[in-house]
């Protein structure tokens, strides 16, 4: 029994190890594509000599500084206002006696069988409507509201007892100020999981940003990398390669930094 115990833990691990690899695969090609000159790509030899050459003639053969700027800011808008709104909607659902609120809160949960992706032409008209195309708003105002979010911070704060919310009142404690004593301190772990997941598809985001924009001053990295790699511009590998590293690296840094607590939140943020 232990022998076949073992022999199914080695082989659940090389599978493991395995799709690991092919998942690293293509960064690793990525890399290497990246750092060598031309001549030495297709060689994949330890001894080719290496080049940080790709790197600088990639920024400078299209506006990324741009690109890196309207992306940043993009992704901020959205956190900051999807992380404002789901905590005021989750409150509300919460505390707050509402004889529909069961019917509000299945509303919501029904965004979630909804892809955006079948909202576009919709999404157009209205952000066209509003005269807000070709514009970072424009972009970032389909995901204000998240049901992701509302659901989770609804199901953190159910389970925040009561009583600590009546002495508060007891005290003379506002609303507002109970919201962020006691509410938010408390579902910290659910913020910081919801944030990076967030931050990660909207810095990756590309068909929406694709239709609503026209000009490099909203482009986001995804779009502006699209149109750097396309066939018409000639496809030069080496600085597709350094291009893409350039677009990655900032998701990657920030799971290296926050690793332990992105874990740790999401270890903390089952459904209760």
């Amino acid at each position: 029994m232990k022998k076949t115990n073992s022999l199914g833990g080695w082989c659940l691990n090389l599978t493991i190890w395995l799709a690991a690899l092919l998942w690293l695969l293509p960064i690793l090609v990525a890399v290497w594509v990246a750092i060598h000159p031309a001549s030495d790509q297709a060689s994949f030899s330890l001894f080719s000599p290496l080049t940080f050459d790709n790197f600088i003639k990639a920024w400078h053969a299209a506006p990324f500084a741009r690109y890196f700027l309207n992306t940043t800011l993009l992704v901020l808008m959205i956190v900051a206002v999807q992380l404002v709104l789901a905590t005021m909607a989750a409150y509300a659902l919460v505390r707050f006696k509402m004889k529909l609120s069961g019917v509000i809160f299945a509303l919501i949960l029904l965004q979630l069988m909804i892809s955006p992706d079948v909202l576009i032409l919709n999404n157009y008209k209205t952000i066209g409507a509003l005269g807000l195309r070709d514009t970072l708003t424009g972009i970032a105002l389909p995901y204000f509201a998240s049901a992701f979010a509302i659901f989770l911070l609804r199901q953190t704060f159910k389970s925040i007892p009561l009583v600590l919310e009546e002495a508060a009142i007891v005290e003379g404690a506002s609303r507002f100020y109970i919201l962020r004593k006691i509410y938010i301190p408390l579902a910290k772990p659910i913020y910081i999981a919801f944030a990076l997941v967030s931050i990660s598809f909207h810095w990756n985001d590309f068909l929406w940003p694709l239709v609503i924009t026209d000009s490099v001053n909203v482009r986001p990295l995804t779009v502006g990398l699209q149109l750097f790699s396309a066939p018409e511009q000639g496809v030069q590998w080496a600085l597709i390669g350094a291009a893409t590293l350039m677009t990655t690296l900032p998701l990657l840094v920030l799971f290296l930094i926050f690793q332990r607590q992105f874990i740790q939140s999401f270890m903390r943020a089952g459904i209760r």
